[in-house]
């Protein structure tokens, strides 16, 4: 049962919708919220009654990326990689069987925007923005995005995103294959779910079939267990230390 807040789950008609619900921090994922989503991708999996999975965010924003805060913890206490839930969500993410649709609005930073390459159907805002900044943290790429990324739009482009923190709107995301539609802010969420309930229509197994043929889940999990190594590494760094302390004292409290 999930306990988080910040967290939100509905379940009808064969959807779930999971929708991040902390708009004050422009959905920045923390600890209990990964937990929470684990757990949902997890039932989602195993429950017949659900065909189909909808990611999206409350508020402006869909999702800020991890919570700087929460990053800086977990370095200073040290653990081992297989208990950062971020990890057990990315995994989670590449080895989900059924299909997963998104709804973008806002800014999607890091992991707002590397989830996504594990979903089957995108739909933006025209103003949405996508960033994966992590060099400007001192860190790596994550979710596998070391391999799709490039695959998806290009080495080049990916490394822009990547090493110069260059950043994608809603027309650029659709122009290079991040997403299947560019909308109005208010279209973005009702187009998301009016796909995800025909989805939902169709034959199950088929569907997920299909699904396992397009994506090397051994593959995205060797280079997911890579990043994971070397990311720890960098977590622990001092250049990532002083770039999280950096970044918290322009944020302020």
């Amino acid at each position: 049962m999930n306990t988080c807040p910040q967290v939100r789950i509905e379940t009808a008609s064969g959807l779930m919708a999971i929708m991040l619900a902390r708009p004050e921090k422009k959905n920045a994922l923390t600890t209990s919220m990964y937990q929470a989503l684990v757990q949902a991708l997890e039932q989602a999996s195993t429950d017949p009654s659900i065909r189909v999975v909808l990611l999206d965010g409350e508020g402006g924003d869909f999702c800020a990326g991890n919570d700087i805060a929460d990053f800086a913890a977990q370095a200073r206490s040290r653990q081992a990689l297989e208990s950062y839930d971020v990890f057990r969500f990315v995994r989670a993410l590449a080895v989900f069987d059924k299909p997963l649709v998104a709804a973008v609005r806002g800014r999607a930073v890091g992991i707002g925007t590397t989830l996504l390459l594990h979903c089957d159907l995108v739909y933006v805002a025209h103003d949405a923005r996508f960033s994966t900044p992590f060099v400007d943290l001192a860190l790596v790429p994550e979710a596998a995005s070391s391999l799709l990324l490039p695959a998806r739009i290009g080495h080049v482009r990916a490394f822009a995103l990547f090493a110069l923190g260059e950043t994608l709107d809603g027309a650029a995301a659709l122009a290079c294959g991040l997403a299947n539609a560019a909308l109005p802010a208010d279209q973005v969420t009702p187009r998301a779910r009016a796909a995800a309930q025909v989805l939902a229509a169709k034959p199950a197994l088929a569907l997920q079939a299909t699904k396992k043929l397009m994506r090397d889940h051994e593959r995205m999990l060797t280079v997911i267990e890579s990043e994971g190594r070397e990311f720890a590494q960098r977590l622990l760094s001092t250049e990532a230390q002083a770039m999280f302390q950096a970044f918290m004292s322009r944020r302020g409290p």
